[in-house]
């Protein structure tokens, strides 16, 4: 898993205890060049605080939800570095109050925002980077097995990562023969701030423990060495890699 030398676009770090942190440092250590996305104003300062620890080279604002954003990182990336081995996409949200109602009472409003931002995303990413993407790229999105099963608290967040996880697929298969592979990991229920908001997730964490076959939780590090297996492995593409200590092989 050797990345000396290589460039690598993390999109969605936000703090040290996000997975996509704990892949920066993964590919700090493989010998990547860094670049981070930051969300807007309010977040940049404290992303970039985070990247002067690893050596990043580049930050570029990122608000998915802004069209022109995808472009703006492209050009400034094609200045910056004039091309790009891999691109991870970490980058998930839902509105809370969607946590807290029924599945049936899920808004319109919140259900397209939580597919907007968590899956819709991947597409324009990849299709602005697309140009800058050398030979045997890799890029890495970030999913959950509330994607394949029913996991009652993760409502509409669940809908979103399935739509992700189908929408990598597809991508897989329109970029293949341009030497780009599409990839997901599915990592397991990790102690980060992101999923400390959904409502549960700390009894969800209790009750599985004991079940688990490794009977234990993952770790962020777990997930980012995965990230890495997937960035670097030239034959894989359009999978899903669980990373959940085999939480999904049970019935």
């Amino acid at each position: 898993m050797n990345l000396n030398g290589k460039k690598v676009l993390i999109c969605g770090v936000a703090n040290k205890r996000s997975i996509a942190w704990a892949i920066a440092q993964a590919c700090h250590e493989a010998g990547a060049k860094l670049a981070f996305t930051y969300l807007n104003e309010r977040m940049e300062a404290g992303v970039r605080k985070l990247g002067e620890e690893i050596g990043v080279e580049h930050y570029y604002e990122l608000d998915v939800c802004q069209e022109a954003h995808f472009d703006a990182m492209a050009k400034a990336l094609a200045s910056d570095w004039g091309g790009l081995d891999h691109v991870v996409h970490s980058i998930a949200f839902a509105n809370k109050d969607a946590f807290d109602d029924r599945f049936h009472q899920t808004s319109r409003a919140d259900f397209m925002q939580a597919v907007d931002i968590s899956a819709y995303s991947l597409i324009p990413l990849c299709r602005s980077l697309k140009p800058l993407l050398n030979e045997q790229s890799g890029i890495v999105a970030m999913t959950y097995y509330g994607a394949e099963k029913v996991i009652p608290m993760y409502k509409v967040m669940g809908v979103a990562k399935a739509t992700l996880e189908s929408t990598a697929a597809y991508l897989a298969e329109d970029l293949g023969p341009d030497g780009i592979r599409v990839n997901c990991i599915s990592a397991g229920p990790v102690r980060t701030l992101a999923a400390a908001g959904i409502p549960g997730f700390r009894d969800l964490m209790k009750e599985a423990a004991p079940r688990i076959p490794l009977r234990r939780h993952i770790t962020t590090d777990e997930v980012a060495h995965a990230t890495l297996f997937l960035l670097t492995n030239t034959g894989v593409t359009g999978e899903v890699l669980h990373v959940d200590a085999g939480y999904n092989i049970l019935g």
